[in-house]
């Protein structure tokens, strides 16, 4: 299919739609829930769940560590996790442009599928449709997921105690970075890539060891900023954040200063937030930095009783600035 192009006749339900759902979607994402090739997928689930939906729209479509397909399916998986949630199944419905490369399609096909792989989840059922040229911007992708929550786990803002300590588990903005490089031509070392990861497994071990965990986030649109108003507010305590104890490579503080930006307001694709209780807080440390995507966690800071519903971040030379909420998005399209 080298050179080919998706036609309006590919989402037209006919031979070609039958073709691309043979050629591309079966030897990708086939199991044999999908395989029925129903109009939905018959699953087996147990006790309380979990159910997320999102869609992806990011530019390029194609950047250092990943593509929109890798995205889709670690995003929802993430958004799931930090319910509390075994991920089980996901859908993927997809909408290509007319002219569409076939043989990408096929990539972001096969990244999807080794991400769902990694994660130990199944892609179920899903939808195709083709949009007349210049009516998308080449692909656009959504996803939505069910899993199954954990038992003895309840993750909600609400349960944030003063004391609790802050937990991040690794470097910020790699992702924001990686795409504002590849928008602006900027030229970043090959060890700076998006951190898009699943964190399924890195949650649950952590769950396990500390079910007294009070809330996750992952970082994503608005960044760390964003997540820890949202957390502050909804939970009517304060957030104290130490500036020097938050991890953010050389690179890209480079590109922020470039481009005048703040690490905490960039998205991640792969980082989780965790408050936890003070005397359980060097438990979940160590946990977190025994799995590969959590190896560079640390504490950030800690609730507190004071400057209830508001961020603030202790700077390097002793003052406290306050963290406002994001007023919009700094970055568009970057998930």
């Amino acid at each position: 299919m080298a050179g080919e192009r998706i036609t309006l006749a590919h989402g037209a339900g006919g031979k070609l739609s039958q073709e691309l759902m043979q050629e591309v979607i079966l030897p990708e994402f086939g199991n044999p829930l999908l395989n029925e090739l129903h109009d939905g997928a018959a699953v087996q689930m147990s006790g309380k769940l979990a159910f997320t939906t999102d869609s992806y729209v990011v530019r390029p479509l194609f950047f250092a560590g990943g593509n929109i397909g890798k995205l889709a399916v670690c995003g929802t998986v993430n958004d799931l996790a930090m319910t509390g949630a075994v991920p089980r199944y996901i859908s993927a419905g997809v909408i290509l442009e007319e002219g569409f490369l076939l043989e990408d399609f096929r990539s972001i096909a096969h990244s999807m599928k080794e991400a769902a792989e990694e994660a130990g989840i199944l892609i179920v059922t899903g939808d195709t449709k083709v949009v007349g040229k210049g009516q998308a911007d080449g692909i656009f992708i959504n996803t939505a997921g069910i899993g199954d929550i954990l038992p003895d786990v309840h993750i909600s803002p609400k349960n944030v105690k003063a004391g609790m300590k802050v937990l991040l588990s690794g470097y910020l903005g790699d992702h924001a970075a990686t795409i504002l490089a590849g928008r602006h031509q900027l030229e970043l070392p090959d060890s700076i890539q998006t951190d898009c990861a699943p964190l399924a497994e890195l949650v649950q071990s952590l769950l396990r060891a500390v079910p007294e965990t009070a809330v996750l986030r992952d970082p994503t649109r608005g960044g760390l900023a964003a997540v820890l108003n949202e957390i502050a507010e909804a939970s009517g305590v304060g957030i104290l954040i130490d500036e020097e104890a938050i991890p953010v490579r050389p690179e890209v503080q480079g590109v922020c200063d470039i481009l005048g930006f703040d690490p905490l307001y960039l998205a991640n694709e792969g980082k989780v937030v965790a408050f936890v209780p003070e005397e359980k807080a060097e438990l979940a440390l160590q946990t977190m930095r025994n799995h590969k995507y959590g190896k560079d966690a640390c504490i950030i800071g800690e609730a507190t009783a004071e400057a209830a519903g508001q961020v603030g971040l202790r700077t390097g030379i002793g003052g406290i600035r306050v963290v406002d909420m994001p007023l919009g998005n700094l970055v568009p399209r970057i998930c």
